[in-house]
């Protein structure tokens, strides 16, 4: 199997590819859901390529077969220049097509009408304020009230609060065209690749497993102070020798108090105490974060994969990826993290 990359100038009227560059020396790209921007690349090439697209392909041959495969399209600027002796070389910073949004902000007190069509009105304020393709997401939510935009807000901030109002969020395909994903628990989620430990594996050996077990609860205390009457309070413990952050466990308790819960007026001991139990459960859920390296495959930044490493201790766990970083050099290796929950408790 042979591969290469390639590097192409984008138009961003047609977002078709316009012409080959011949002098890069390295490239990585990095995508991360953290990232308001979703990511961001590095380049380092002969000549300067700032305010201009570029597209990066992985190009793969075997067995006669050629495939090109568009790994991501960013807009460059360059902060740095370094002469050896003999060349000079550009170190230049790359953003996702995202940073258009972010470059300017809504007109001062731009509101939108309550009863409006959240998706719809999205996708066409990112189509007047970005260059890049938008696939506009489908919904049929709309406005509960006026959406009205904040002194401090770009068309990125204020784009991101409005889709979250509809369960979505931004996305971008590896063309760059902007796209909107719903959002999704985890648990919800179908894997569409599994890594493991097998002979055929494209996993690396090495994997960290990092959690935290700081500040989560054993013991939650809930008081509820009615407007007219006398306070309740429930108190729910976690005395459950097989938990690993019980009061049995730790030796010690961990306590959380709440005491505005988000209940009806009028709520009964018994009602108190199953909202205070649920809690509990609630924040007992421990969030693992993995990383670990392997070769190139079609796994994305927001896509559930299968972690089936079991000389590592990870047998048959569902995470979700959220960040990679793609090093366009031999062996296209992806540096990825992803996270899995788990209930300790309930």
């Amino acid at each position: 199997m042979k591969q290469t990359f390639e590097y192409v100038i984008v138009d961003p009227g047609t977002w078709g590819d316009v012409s080959k560059l011949t002098d890069v020396e390295s490239c990585s790209i990095t995508r991360d859901l953290d990232d308001e921007t979703l990511g961001s690349a590095s380049l380092t090439c002969d000549t300067d390529h700032s305010d201009e697209y570029v597209r990066t392909y992985l190009v793969t041959e075997q067995d006669g077969i050629r495939e090109r495969i568009p790994l991501g399209t960013h807009i460059y600027e360059t902060p740095s220049t370094k002469f050896d002796g003999k060349k000079t070389s550009l170190s230049q910073d790359g953003y996702s097509p995202l940073i258009e949004l972010k470059e300017k902000p809504p007109q001062l007190g731009y509101a939108l009408l309550k009863g409006t069509n959240i998706m719809e009105l999205a996708g066409r304020l990112c189509s007047e304020n970005m260059r890049a393709p938008v696939v506009r997401g489908e919904s049929s939510d709309t406005l509960e009230d006026n959406f009205v935009s904040d002194t401090e807000d770009t068309w990125l901030t204020f784009l991101t609060d409005l889709i979250s109002c509809a369960q979505f969020r931004f996305d971008i395909d590896d063309s760059g065209r902007i796209l909107f994903a719903r959002k999704q628990d985890i648990t919800a989620l179908q894997p569409i690749w599994t890594f493991d430990d097998g002979n055929s594996s494209i996993l690396y050996p090495d994997v960290t497993v990092d959690r935290d077990l700081y500040g989560v609860p054993n013991v939650i205390e809930v008081v509820y102070s009615p407007t007219d009457g006398t306070p309740i309070f429930s108190r729910v413990v976690n005395d459950d020798p097989n938990s690993i952050i019980s009061t049995v466990s730790r030796g010690r308790e961990v306590v959380y108090r709440e005491t505005s819960p988000s209940v009806v007026e009028g709520i009964n001991q018994a009602q108190l105490d199953d909202y205070a139990r649920n809690k509990l459960k609630e924040l007992s859920s421990l969030e693992y974060k993995v990383s670990y390296r392997h070769g190139y495959c079609p796994v994305r930044i927001g896509d559930c994969v299968r972690l089936n490493y079991v000389r590592a201790g990870l047998e048959d766990v569902k995470a979700m990826v959220t960040r990679q970083t793609i090093k366009c050099e031999s062996g296209c290796s992806v540096d990825e993290t992803a996270v899995f929950t788990r209930s300790l408790w309930g």
